[in-house]
């Protein structure tokens, strides 16, 4: 049954994938910034929605209300494309940081292009950290939230992987909140596999947590915490054991 409802899902997603290359994508150029994400997360929306239909999945969201009304450092774990696609809605405009190499897929990348993310070069740590520290700050101050995945790739359930630095310290130095976010979608939307499960996502969506007059390396531990903690309740995969780990540079 998985076999067949992740490949109706398939289906539908190549064909949405056409679709907005021939309407989204073009009618997007043409419009300011902010009418841009709207256009665009129409591709978003249907994707969440189709996958929710076929594959049998409910998602359940707890802390929507928290999210503050101006911008934000948005900080989520990181277990598959399905959250790359849902937080982007929660609150818009949003711009994402991420490889530059997604930049480079036909459709998915141009659509990228247009609702202006970060991207960085993993190849060069310390010259990605000084452009995530400037264009974070840059898109704040337009308006726009960040999210970034502190993991900086996808972490299957039941693994962890210490969480950077750059996005609690883009927070700090704007002044502006950082809002953790925790979730499980990688229980049913697989990363590395194409057979995907029913069942429910969970996501908690955290208190914003202040970063004026604080140290950049305790909010980061804050935060991870915060969503380790989330993690061992709404996981159905056993979480590994907590254990201090080094903090990366990007």
């Amino acid at each position: 049954m998985n076999v067949l409802r992740s490949s109706l899902f398939y289906i539908g997603y190549v064909s949405m994938v056409l679709v907005s290359a021939v309407t989204l994508v073009p009618a997007a150029c043409f419009l300011p910034l902010r009418p841009r994400f709207s256009v665009l997360n129409l591709y978003n929306r249907t994707i969440i929605a189709w996958f929710s239909l076929c594959c049998g999945v409910t998602v359940r969201v707890r802390g929507g209300d928290r999210l503050p009304a101006g911008p934000c450092v948005i900080l989520s774990n990181h277990q598959s494309e399905w959250e790359t696609l849902f937080l982007q809605l929660l609150k818009p405009p949003t711009c994402t940081v991420l490889k530059k190499e997604l930049l480079k897929i036909p459709v998915f990348g141009w659509a990228l292009r247009l609702v202006r993310p970060i991207p960085l070069d993993r190849s060069r740590p310390s010259v990605a950290l000084k452009q995530v520290l400037s264009e974070g700050a840059e898109r704040l101050r337009e308006g726009l939230s960040v999210l970034i995945f502190p993991e900086g790739t996808r972490v299957p359930p039941g693994s962890r992987k210490p969480f950077s630095k750059s996005g609690v310290h883009i927070a700090w130095r704007a002044g502006v909140p950082v809002v953790p976010i925790a979730h499980n979608a990688g229980e049913c939307w697989t990363s590395g596999g194409w057979i995907k499960r029913p069942g429910r996502i969970e996501v908690v969506i955290g208190e914003p947590i202040a970063t004026e007059g604080r140290d950049v390396k305790d909010l980061l531990v804050e935060v991870e915490n915060w969503i380790e903690d989330q993690l061992e309740q709404i996981s159905t995969v056993p979480r590994p054991s907590r254990r201090t780990m080094p903090v990366e540079q990007v």
